[in-house]
């Protein structure tokens, strides 16, 4: 399991958002923008977005409460949440 184990930015959290949300639910990147909204405008359902987060949680090393889950809209909603969530853990800058 990867743990991200320096600071990140958040145009690099996007990127790596970006590759899970390409990589998991075979999207093309071109389509995926911060303000993509999950399920209107990339056709996720509740289980993909579970998978998403267990694409995250993978790739970050970080726990997704449900709560946290319920919260997220757009792509941008799982940058700031991964960045906030780093910022505490001291893994994350700007």
């Amino acid at each position: 399991m990867p743990t991200i184990t320096r600071a990140l930015t958040k145009p690099e959290i996007l990127d790596r958002v970006l590759d899970v949300l390409a990589r998991s639910f075979d999207l093309a990147p071109d389509r995926i923008r911060p303000d993509s909204h999950l399920v209107d405008d990339l056709d996720l359902d509740s289980i993909d977005a579970i998978d998403l987060v267990v694409g995250l949680e993978e790739e970050t090393g970080l726990e997704v409460s449900e709560e946290e889950l319920k919260a997220i809209r757009v792509v941008q909603d799982v940058v700031d949440l991964l960045h906030e969530k780093l910022a505490r853990a001291g893994r994350a800058t700007g």
